[in-house]
């Protein structure tokens, strides 16, 4: 039996994430995956970035190229893991001062 298309190269996005495929095999197996959020103050947006800065591992690999977890940031609207971390709070911080 072949292994769901997000775990496979098929449902992966060359620039970062999962494609199409990949969220529809992850929502046949019960998950609810969406599409990223590219910018603005989401407070999906927020977390993902504050988890994936905070994520051991290097942002590339022996030979200079992008691992997945950069890539991943990228189509999030980060350039490293630090900046994650930094649009992350500033993010949650707006959103408190709107509530507020």
């Amino acid at each position: 039996m072949k292994t769901p298309a997000w775990q496979r190269k098929a449902g992966k996005n060359p620039e970062g994430g999962l494609n199409e495929a990949g969220r529809r095999s992850a929502k046949a197996q019960g998950m609810n995956l969406k599409q990223p959020v590219k910018s603005g103050d989401n407070p999906r947006r927020a977390s993902f970035l504050a988890r994936m800065g905070n994520m051991p591992g290097p942002e590339r690999d022996s030979e200079g190229r992008p691992t997945r977890l950069l890539k991943s940031l990228q189509v999030w609207g980060a350039d490293s893991k630090a900046e994650a971390r930094r649009i992350a709070a500033n993010i949650s911080k707006r959103n408190k001062a709107r509530k507020a």
